[in-house]
């Protein structure tokens, strides 16, 4: 199953016990890949970050199912200081890097991270100095790839040229819907996939993770309407024929869309934010649709019909 799940909301938003319930679920489907992150969900009233990865961390010591799962944790986005925000994040320093991934280990209960994030760009500091950290990490065992998240991409290939350890995995905001260029995204931080990114990866071979694929509901939810960045007649026509294929299918938009994304050229691994058990049902019925040439040719070229 190339769906991972989004523990974004876990221990702030989504109570422990119902976490743990979406996690049990999701292994026994089938599921391996858990995505979060070392400052989830900081910006929620009550929230310091850490939380997501302390309520992974006891739900593995309590069902000891390390070994069947694949966590990924981020690094440089949690404020050195409560009570601020991403102006005033740890960074990437080797300082930062080595602190961070010492908590996340010990939040998360594990010897290892499978895959470390460096989540956002931190230009004050040489690539030299961040790749270096990393490696010393892979080298010591602590961690086993490492990815990169919301940077350019000059920065990315610039970064991948010091050699090992390479970001082989890059994690950015994607979904069938496409924002208007030069529009702000919604959210601080979020870097979109262009072109020339699906170009990059495609050349390397690298491994591309998609995050705010379900759009925070927009898709199927009349309380969540699309934000202005998606207003414009392309999407009415893409948003058409997501529908009409839906339809067909027997299948949720939702559903469509995460099929769309992994079966696409190159594929995508969505990262899903679950909150509720039928959000994970949900999630888990797209990994068995199929989407057949003409479908997929429908939902590639309805923007252009």
């Amino acid at each position: 199953m190339e769906i991972a799940l989004g523990a974004m909301w876990f221990g702030t938003r989504v109570d422990e016990q119902t976490s743990f319930a979406i996690l049990d679920r999701f292994v026994e489907a089938g599921g391996t890949m858990i995505d979060t992150a070392n400052n989830y969900a900081f910006w929620l009233d009550g929230a310091r970050g850490g939380e997501s990865e302390a309520v992974i961390g006891r739900w593995l010591a309590s069902r000891k199912v390390r070994d069947q799962v694949f966590i990924g944790t981020k690094v440089g986005a949690q404020p050195k200081t409560p009570g601020t925000g991403l102006e005033n994040a740890e960074g990437l320093s080797e300082k930062a890097i080595r602190s961070a991934a010492e908590g996340s280990l010990r939040r998360l209960g594990t010897d290892r991270i499978d895959l470390y994030w460096a989540h956002f760009e931190d230009r004050s500091v040489p690539l030299e100095e961040t790749m270096g950290a990393f490696g010393d990490l892979v080298r010591e065992g602590a961690v086993g790839r490492v990815g990169v998240s919301n940077h350019a991409v000059w920065r990315v290939e610039r970064a991948r040229a010091l050699g090992e350890p390479r970001y082989d995995d890059l994690q950015y905001r994607y979904s069938y819907l496409l924002p208007q260029p030069g529009v702000k995204l919604p959210e601080n931080g979020h870097h979109h996939i262009d072109e020339e990114m699906l170009d990059y990866v495609r050349a390397e071979g690298l491994r591309l993770w998609v995050y705010n694929a379900l759009l925070s509901g927009s898709y199927t939810r009349a309380d969540k309407p699309l934000h202005r960045a998606y207003e414009h007649p392309s999407n009415e026509r893409r948003l058409a024929a997501l529908r009409s294929v839906a339809d067909e299918l027997g299948a949720t938009p939702n559903q469509v869309v995460l099929a769309w994304l992994m079966g696409g050229d190159p594929p995508m691994i969505p990262i899903v934010g679950v909150s509720a058990m039928e959000h994970l049902e949900e999630a888990l019925g797209a990994a068995d649709l199929a989407l057949d040439a003409e479908l997929r040719e429908r939902l590639d070229t309805a923007a252009s019909a």
